[in-house]
């Protein structure tokens, strides 16, 4: 994997809900690796002679399997099977690192060196979450920490309110889904609901008030009663134009 092969990387997110994932070292990266994959679902065994104790601590848990050992070809399993969905060598040992990089390579997996990007099959941008909301940046490896000191930015401008925020737009997309039947009338709602001022509602602390007034709205709504409406019914926000003119007005 040659450095400047990343200077058009590919993003993807991953779901790595109850998958089985490695990680070579036991400090601190490897420790921040960890916890990242459990918050992802992954099932993670981590191998290294040391563990700093936030890894010890969570090695209770039924995800976590830790391996108090130097790094061992044999950990990969018999037979050379691929055993792993992705592998992080996280040791300070370069050498380990680069055989890391070599057997997963050969068995075709997933591998990230931490410190080498030009070994490595993908690499982990910094990270901003507000719940469903994940905004990655990266620089192709190119400066680590020109990534985190962007993500600090991001991290300011992007407060706790967007996940308040996409909680409802989840839960209503997913009940418009449900209820309407007809493709373009639901991206037509969809669209409209982007519109509303939620995110001051939610600063202001006026959200939850509204947010009940519009679950009344909504039950009574006549697409929520029947699939027998005409198109006009499915497919208007009429029947709560009342309360998206108090959101533009400021009233609650």
């Amino acid at each position: 994997m040659e450095l400047n092969s990343w200077q058009h990387p590919y993003p993807i997110m991953m779901n790595l809900a109850g998958c089985r994932c490695l990680i070579v070292g036991g400090g601190p990266i490897a420790e921040r690796k960890l916890r990242s994959l459990l918050q992802a679902g992954a099932e993670v065994t981590v191998v290294s002679p040391t563990f700093t104790a936030g890894i010890l601590g969570l090695e209770n848990r039924s995800d976590v399997m830790l391996k108090k050992q130097i790094y061992d070809p044999m950990i990969w399993g018999c037979h050379g099977e691929a055993r792993y969905a992705l592998v992080i060598a996280a040791t300070n040992d370069s050498h380990v690192n680069q055989q890391i990089a070599q057997k997963a390579n050969a068995q075709g997996l997933l591998v990230n060196i931490v410190d080498k990007p030009e070994l490595s099959s993908f690499i982990l941008p910094s990270v901003v979450r507000r719940g469903k909301l994940v905004i990655t940046v990266s620089t192709g490896g190119a400066s680590p920490s020109a990534a985190r000191k962007i993500a600090k930015e991001i991290d300011k401008t992007y407060g706790d309110e967007y996940e308040i925020y996409l909680d409802f737009l989840s839960e209503t997309r997913l009940l418009i889904q449900n209820q309407v039947q007809d493709k373009a009338a639901r991206q037509r709602l969809f669209k409209e609901m982007l519109a509303w001022d939620l995110m001051r509602l939610i600063r202001e602390g006026k959200f939850k008030d509204w947010k009940v007034k519009f679950d009344i709205a909504l039950q009574g709504a006549a697409w929520m009663q029947t699939q027998e409406q005409g198109e006009s019914e499915l497919s208007s926000w009429s029947f709560i134009n009342d309360l998206a003119a108090r959101i533009g007005g400021g009233d609650e």
